[in-house]
């Protein structure tokens, strides 16, 4: 083994010195290794070919706890490269591959495996175009400790002690189960498929449309195909006894598909629960624009964890009632007015899965926004108000331990703050464009002009300061890449008040508003306004800025 290891080392040591140093980095002493690199970086293996399509296959062994595959991986070869890098998870194992009927060579290292295309198609005249590569693989995957925050395959029992299975692996990666090109910038261009091979006293369902159901020898095969692009970790199994019923929705793309999957027992839960889904979809298409997949449905169905937002199949585990598993995140009441799982899952839909970042340390684009949907949802259904006080209930939440943004390139996303310092954020920045039109159309113009797109952070920073006509660079430097917020330093006499911006980015100029309706246009040189007889109490920012603020009295 380490023979293995090291001879590979030698062979494909290289590209990695390029990007990523083999002496390992650090940062905030956590230790990143060659195998980080892999797993998080575009290197030549990986960038010399694009994902087009994945025909998956699974069989689960509920009482072995195993699985296995066969996918098959359309891909446009760019440059007729060598070797393929193709990521599939220790313990899981690739049996064999094959390419237009030819056995292909393969090397692992750690959770890679290196295919040596052109060495095994040597007799074969090397073109570039599309092409397949057909991979048979089998193992026991990573079972699932606290799904879905520490992933894998969720093997349990559902309340009439039968087997329910799926997956939930965001951060872990879906070659945590599956062989394929696990990072976040390639997503299948054509969509993907996924047959699910079960006992016929069960039912599997998945992403998109159910095209195909077939059963021999006890054994049903189901065969579920969405039609769009598709993150990785989207593309998931749901087994268990489940039923299903529909309804239609009418919506800014014509007709939607909305489809409901849950255990046979909780049909009548789940009809008066779910009822909040079309609500969801309606106040979203008015802030965000259309539901992006129209062609492949939208359904909710019933997971053996809390929730994820696996497209157009969205995961429910939220016990059918209102809140956070019946509690509200933002201490206000708000919170327990709808469902935390549906409106937060079904936002994701626009930002996410619609709009995907390409690194993981840009999850934030996934999360603040997402987060932000439970404000404006809010709002649609209860009015600003309501939604005011929530955005600032949520920020008791805020740890304000790290910046925002992660590690690029070691598949290292950055602080949970994502979520509520992310929504808080963008709350700020509606404050600051004091335009609701004009957010609204920054919202909608997004998901339209990063349609079914990766991205990285810095095309949406320049996106919303081109839109809004604000420059909202050091904005975004200062709540994205510093652990601290601004803090706005107040001092006052009788004759005024002097003011400034303190522990902030260079060049920060964020104006802010009083609640007396006067704006201030701070920055790190001290400025004054007349405000005679005012007192420390009478002078007072607007509660929907997330900054921080010190009064003092004027000294001498």
């Amino acid at each position: 083994m380490h023979i293995k290891r090291q001879f590979i080392f030698l062979c494909f040591g290289l590209f990695i010195l390029t990007t990523t140093s083999c002496a390992q980095i650090f940062d905030n002493k956590k230790e990143f290794t060659r195998q980080d690199s892999l797993r998080g970086s575009l290197n030549s293996y990986r960038s010399g070919w694009d994902v087009l399509h994945y025909d998956l296959t699974v069989t689960p062994d509920y009482t072995a706890k195993s699985i296995t595959g066969k996918i098959d991986i359309t891909y446009a070869d760019k440059n007729g490269g060598h070797t393929m890098q193709i990521d599939l998870q220790e313990p899981m194992i690739i049996d064999s591959i094959f390419q237009e009927e030819n056995s292909i060579s393969f090397k692992k290292e750690g959770n890679v495996y290196w295919v040596f295309v052109r060495d095994s198609m040597a007799k074969q005249k090397v073109l570039l175009g599309k092409k397949n590569l057909l991979i048979y693989f089998h193992g026991t995957p990573r079972a699932a400790k606290n799904a879905p925050w520490d992933g894998g395959w969720i093997w349990k029992r559902d309340e009439q002690n039968r087997p329910w299975m799926s997956v939930a692996v965001q951060g872990l990666g879906a070659s945590a189960w599956y062989p394929c090109k696990d990072h976040q910038s390639d997503e299948p261009d054509s969509g993907a498929r996924l047959t699910i091979n079960v006992p016929d006293s069960l039912v599997a369902v998945a992403n998109g449309k159910l095209i195909s159901k077939t059963i021999n020898n006890a054994i049903a095969s189901y065969t579920w195909e969405v039609k769009n692009p598709i993150n990785n970790y989207n593309l998931i199994p749901y087994i268990g006894k489940y039923v299903n019923f529909t309804e239609t929705y009418k919506g800014e793309g014509g007709n939607l598909t909305c489809s409901y999957w849950v255990l046979d027992y909780n049909v009548e839960k789940a009809k008066k629960q779910f009822g909040q889904a079309l609500m969801t979809i309606t106040a979203f298409e008015y802030w965000f624009g259309t539901f992006p997949w129209y062609e492949d449905d939208f359904k909710l169905v019933e997971a053996p964890h809390l929730g994820m937002e696996h497209q157009s199949a969205v995961a429910y585990g939220n016990k059918f009632e209102n809140g956070y598993l019946g509690s509200d995140l933002s201490g206000t009441g708000i919170g327990k007015m709808w469902d935390f799982i549906i409106v937060h899952e079904v936002g994701h839909e626009w930002f996410g899965n619609n709009i995907t970042s390409k690194d993981i340390a840009d999850m934030w684009v996934h999360e603040g926004f997402t987060s932000y949907s439970e404000v404006l949802f809010t709002e649609y259904h209860f009015g600003k108000n309501a939604a005011n006080q929530y955005v600032q209930g949520i920020r008791k939440n805020i740890q304000n331990d790290a910046p925002i943004i992660g590690v690029y390139g070691v598949q290292k996303e950055g602080s949970g703050d994502m979520y509520y310092k992310g929504s808080n954020m963008l709350h700020t920045i509606r404050q600051v464009i004091a335009n609701d039109s004009v957010f609204r159309s920054i919202l909608r113009g997004l998901n339209k002009n990063f349609y079914h797109q990766t991205v990285t952070t810095k095309q949406i920073e320049e996106y919303i300061s081109e839109k809004s006509k604000i420059d909202f660079s050091t904005v975004f430097d200062q709540y994205l890449r510093r652990k601290n917020i601004p803090e706005l330093l107040l001092e006052h006499d009788k004759k005024g008040v002097r003011f400034k911006w303190n522990n902030v980015v260079e060049g920060f100029a964020m104006p802010v508003k009083l609640t007396n309706g006067i704006w201030l246009q701070p920055t790190t040189v001290w400025q004054e306004l007349k405000m005679e007889n005012a007192s420390i109490s009478s002078i007072t920012v607007d509660p929907n800025f997330y900054i921080r603020i010190k009064k003092e009295a004027k000294k001498g």
